[in-house]
């Protein structure tokens, strides 16, 4: 279900301040939790709550300074702030839409700018009944996950990941599993949830014979 308080298509903004972060995917319609200590991302973050709450996630695509972008990534909503007595504060983007940048502009406070281009992805706006992942590649991207955390020596709680659907179980993996930064962004380019789990399906396979160490 479609979070109340994201933004409709034409709420989007002309300009969306980014946070380029390896390996941090955010994906439509899912949640992020981020600790912000930087003191120029702090900076981007107060911005945000006075302004429209949205903030871009996107990964670094090398280790320059200041490194090079991927070219999509996925605006967030604030929709949990708490500060904290050691001046950090604890925010959870609500992914509202994907974006391409189409220029990066001077920044502001010490944090990266861009004018996204929203139109390939405005179908991420309303929650899509007709994306919904078929029981078959559920299955199999199960199968493949349990293989994938047994290969790894990684512990699960299998009754609770049972329980979530796959677009759930796909946003939080995602996030959590060392796929590294350019089979996380193929993931979140991927064109619908089924072309999505087939994606992850065959990362996860492709890894079976050998563990996976923390990137």
């Amino acid at each position: 279900m479609r979070h109340p308080f994201l933004p409709n298509y034409s709420q989007l903004p002309s300009v969306l301040p980014v946070f380029p972060l390896p390996e941090a995917v955010l994906l439509p319609h899912a949640n992020l939790p981020l600790t912000i200590f930087e003191p120029r991302y702090l900076n981007m973050v107060e911005d945000a709550m006075r302004s429209n709450q949205l903030i871009g996630m996107i990964q670094p695509s090398d280790d320059s300074e200041p490194p090079t972008l991927y070219a999509v990534g996925c605006a967030g909503r604030i929709t949990h702030y708490v500060e904290r007595q050691n001046g950090q504060i604890e925010i959870v983007l609500t992914g509202a839409c994907r974006f391409r940048i189409s220029e990066e502009v001077d920044p502001l406070h010490g944090y990266r700018r861009i004018t996204p281009d929203w139109a390939p992805f405005a179908d991420d706006i309303h929650a899509s009944e007709s994306d919904t992942i078929a029981a078959d590649h559920l299955a199999l991207f199960r199968a493949a996950l349990h293989r994938y955390l047994e290969n790894n020596q990684m512990q699960a709680d299998w009754q609770l990941l049972d329980k979530l659907s796959g677009e759930s179980l796909m946003a939080s993996l995602i996030g959590l599993l060392p796929l590294g930064t350019a089979n996380k962004q193929m993931l979140l380019e991927a064109e619908s949830n089924t072309s999505r789990i087939v994606a992850f399906t065959a990362i996860l396979s492709a890894q079976d014979d050998e563990p996976t160490s923390a990137q």
